[in-house]
């Protein structure tokens, strides 16, 4: 009678420890929480750039602000500082990730990730509708992890009924507090 009132009350606790646990959907991106600095370059020229992520309303959303700065040059007389800001969030009912994009310009770009893409090193986001700018035209973002305190950031852009082609590569690393 014991071993079986005994067994009564384990197994609630047996089945509760062999139940799958839930996974961190964020863990592919803790990596990147935390200030980065480093250089970019592409058509608007070189670059200085500066990029934060931080986790946001209770953790739901990993925030994104980026800056770059091109001093006048060659390919860019005039100079300029670009400015986005972004929110990463995880879509559960198509099981990825969506990143939206505002930027000083005025674009809008909302991406989500390629499947399968998401594996320590590299990260694809494609468009899934831009703000602002003809129709027609895509965007892509990749991340390449280099090592636990370096990435690099290749943004890409197509033109209506054209192939991508890089815009801009920046290679960022980890600032330490």
């Amino acid at each position: 009678m014991r071993r079986t009132l005994l067994l009564i009350l384990l197994v609630p606790f047996l089945t509760a420890a062999q139940a799958p646990r839930p996974t961190d959907v964020w863990q592919p991106f803790k990596y990147f929480v935390g200030t980065w600095k480093g250089m970019g370059k592409g058509e608007p020229g070189n670059s200085q750039v500066e990029r934060e992520y931080k986790f946001v309303l209770g953790g739901k959303f990993l925030s994104v602000t980026h800056k770059s700065i091109y001093k006048p040059q060659e390919k860019n007389p005039k100079g300029e500082t670009h400015e986005d800001w972004g929110f990463l969030s995880y879509d559960r009912s198509r099981k990825l990730y969506v990143l939206r994009q505002f930027h000083v310009e005025g674009f809008v770009t909302q991406y989500r990730s390629e499947p399968g893409t998401q594996d320590g090193k590299t990260y694809v986001f494609d468009s899934e509708s831009l703000e602002n700018l003809p129709a027609g035209w895509r965007a892509r973002e990749t991340y390449k992890v280099l090592n636990d305190d370096e990435f690099v950031e290749v943004f890409e852009l197509a033109a209506p009924a054209k192939e991508f082609s890089v815009y801009s590569e920046s290679h960022f690393k980890r600032q330490k507090p």
